[in-house]
């Protein structure tokens, strides 16, 4: 199954990738992943593709540590909701437990595993992939935002007790003692982050617990990501027609996969495409009508029409009425939006 990712983890590729002499469009173009994602933070997008990029545009431009680099970049607000509700909480245990909590939210394949003895504490990262174990970028990437993450927690001046990796260690192992801050164990049995339990108890100045529990019920609210392919198409098709931007190709780029795939998975699932794409156009289109400022023209092209000619024909088969029968009251019955 294909784990997505919210497109904010490559909001300062294109600044790194720059950095160290690669054009990052053409980068993505090598690995299908969808240029416009770049300006839409909140767009799913397949993790296979993501870690791909980030191996090859390592592999291209020589920079070893291109994961860290990005990590570098980044922080909370590349989290989203997920980082909002990390920076709320009132102390770093807490906000480290929510960290943990939710991160499947942000990045369905990535999971943090926190244990803690009488003086230390281990934050161990485990990413879901088919290979036994997940690409070094990827990991340098995630374990290195985790990093950020607590450090933005405590301040600059903070450094964890010991940093281990599970792979051999690279050329430079300067950069990463630099970047951690401590000593970084190569050939581990695993990749974590290790510090003091006494860190956990550091209240964070910034918290504020009314907003805390409204960002929690929020977050719990949308926390269920779709399992099924159905699902996942489904998730991606409403978010590239709100942008009027869906075509399967489009939704093959974010998923990681041809169109072919689309197909035959789809039709395992008793499904197809046109259905999906069908069934959200249909709750798109009410709303949009409601504008009667907007012309229909405008709508006809964001839902992907050829032609305002070919949506008025469809919206007649799907509704039984014209969209001015519609807007003057005279009504179907209103789709409701297939769940995520």
């Amino acid at each position: 199954m294909t784990d997505l990712i919210r497109s904010a983890g490559l909001s300062y590729y294109p600044e790194v990738a720059r950095s160290v002499g690669l054009d990052p469009r053409q980068m993505m173009r090598k690995v299908r992943l969808p240029l416009a994602c770049l300006d839409k933070p909140d767009t799913p997008i397949a993790v296979a593709g993501l870690r791909r990029l980030l191996e090859l545009s390592a592999e291209a431009s020589g920079a070893e540590d291109f994961g860290l680099r990005l990590a570098e970049r980044g922080g909370l607000t590349n989290f989203g909701a997920v980082g909002l509700i990390v920076r709320e909480q009132a102390t770093v245990g807490e906000a480290i437990a929510a960290f943990s909590r939710f991160i499947h939210v942000h990045h369905e394949g990535m999971r943090l595993d926190v244990a803690r003895d009488k003086h230390t504490v281990s934050v161990t990262l485990h990413l879901r992939g088919r290979q036994p174990s997940a690409p070094r970028q990827a990991i340098d990437m995630a374990l290195g935002s985790v990093h950020r993450i607590i450090q933005s927690l405590f301040g600059h001046d903070w450094r964890p007790l010991e940093v281990h990796l599970h792979y051999p260690p690279p050329h430079d192992r300067k950069r990463y003692r630099e970047f951690f801050g401590c000593r970084v164990t190569f050939n581990a049995d695993d990749d974590a982050i290790l510090l003091s339990a006494h860190d956990m108890e550091r209240r964070i100045p910034s918290a504020h617990p009314l907003i805390a529990n409204y960002l929690r019920k929020r977050i719990e609210a949308i926390e269920t990501r779709p399992a099924s392919w159905e699902a996942k198409v489904d998730e991606v098709v409403r978010s590239l027609l709100a942008s009027g931007d869906c075509t399967v190709e489009h939704v093959a780029e974010h998923l990681a996969c041809t169109r072919r795939t689309i197909h035959r998975r789809l039709a395992a699932s008793g499904t197809s495409f046109s259905a999906i794409l069908d069934a959200q156009r249909a709750y798109l289109v009410i709303q949009l009508i409601d504008n009667t400022r907007r012309p229909l023209a405008d709508v006809a092209v964001q839902l992907g029409f050829s032609a305002q000619s070919a949506m008025a024909r469809w919206f007649r088969g799907r509704f039984g009425c014209t969209v001015t029968e519609w807007r003057k009251g005279m009504r179907g019955e209103v789709p409701s939006q297939t769940a995520a």
